[in-house]
């Protein structure tokens, strides 16, 4: 038995941040209902065409999901919503405010007729401000949040390779949902809980707010390398790359000695992290790796106590030999093909997961639909006017 074994999430989704926190939810063994247009569906499913007919973002954030496809400026599409919203547990939404309101799916209007339901709002940057009616997409906001301006290198700024505020969204939005449903079975009330995409990101970025308010100025953008402490990145070896986490004095002395350059280890400009972070550039020039072959410095740093790692590719990820020696890999299908992808970060000994598949989009829509009490000639009418 699953910990959400039995709670229905119905979720009017799309793009990652939403689907990612549903995606969670389903790991833990809520059944999921994604309700998506008639056609095309989510247009994170045409992202790419990494795995077989979808994308890879919606691969990795619908894992597990069944797929009910309405239109829902139809009275029809509105009524199999609602009949499903009767029977949920958690409503979830990140359609716009208007929309929302439009539909009847709003937190508010579910509610009031509802008060044991558990309804979650996403939005861009909230319903009050200057910025209620912009548009907010990942790298925007990673712009807005201040991510952009501290990411890159010297006057090269450059977004997070990942989509950063979209995930903070999810995981803080999964959380807030299982904590929601734990004060509803201590009280018997529901929640609404509302989160935006700004705030989300904002959380994270208050180590790099704090720095700039103590200090006066935002952190140098510093590549790979940290802004306050040396050396700390990526150090060119032969055939590789290892990255350096030196992170006081006893690790630098340590450093000196594997690199046989003792001499540096006292050397005025070098003797404190702060010392070394102020002559960074004559540092990495003295710190001359090309002759080592990554593996064994590697091997000699681990033998010493340095920290360090190789840098390497996202394409290896699935092979690292942490991954492979600790089975974290899992299979699973996808519309038209199958895909290979990593467990959940959390294992439990209460209950355990299995990689179930992602939806084709409306995969389930006939099954959902009888299973809401809707007869085969109900449903045959539904189809031929294209309400699902």
């Amino acid at each position: 038995m699953k910990p959400l074994d039995g709670v229905l999430v119905v979720s009017l989704e799309q793009a990652v941040a939403v689907p990612y926190a549903t995606r969670l939810l389903a790991d833990l063994g809520a059944r999921v209902v994604k309700v998506e247009r008639p056609g095309g569906g989510d247009f994170a499913r045409h992202y790419d065409t990494a795995c077989g007919e979808v994308s890879s973002y919606f691969a990795w954030t619908n894992v597990g999901k069944e797929s009910l496809t309405l239109d829902l400026k139809q009275p029809s599409g509105r009524e199999v919503l609602a009949r499903l919203v009767d029977r949920a547990d958690v409503v979830l939404c990140n359609l716009s405010p208007g929309a929302a309101r439009r539909l009847g799916v709003d937190a508010t209007t579910l509610r009031a007729s509802r008060p044991t339901l558990v309804v979650g709002e996403l939005s861009g940057y909230g319903a009050e401000g200057p910025y209620a009616g912009r548009k907010a997409f990942d790298a925007l906001v990673q712009s807005e949040a201040g991510l952009v301006e501290l990411t890159g290198d010297g006057p090269v700024t450059a977004r997070a390779g990942i989509s950063v505020a979209d995930i903070a969204a999810g995981v803080q939005l999964h959380a807030a949902v299982l904590a929601a449903l734990l004060q509803r079975a201590r009280t018997g009330e529901g929640a609404t809980l509302r989160l935006t995409l700004f705030d989300a990101l904002a959380e994270w970025m208050h180590q790099p707010m704090l720095y700039a308010e103590g200090t006066g100025e935002a952190a140098p953008r510093t590549g790979a390398h940290h802004p306050s402490i040396a050396p700390y990145g990526p150090f060119t070896c032969s055939d590789g790359t290892v990255h350096l986490a030196v992170q006081n004095d006893g690790q630098w002395r340590r450093l000196c000695a594997v690199l046989k350059r003792t001499d540096l280890a006292d050397d005025p400009r070098f003797t404190t992290v702060s010392l070394r972070v102020a002559h960074r550039p004559a540092l990495h020039a003295e710190l001359d790796v090309t002759r080592w072959r990554a593996e064994e410095l590697l091997a000699a740093l681990d033998a010493a106590d340095v920290p360090a790692a190789r840098t390497r590719s996202v394409a290896q990820l699935t092979e690292h030999p942490q991954v492979l020696a600790r089975n974290r890999r899992a299979t699973t299908t996808v519309p038209g093909g199958g895909i290979t992808l990593l467990k959940p970060p959390v294992d439990s000994t209460a209950w355990s997961w299995d990689a179930a598949p992602v939806p084709a989009v409306g995969g389930d829509t006939e099954r959902i639909l009888a299973w809401l009490g809707y007869p085969e000639r109900r449903i045959a009418e539904f189809r031929a006017n294209a309400v699902v």
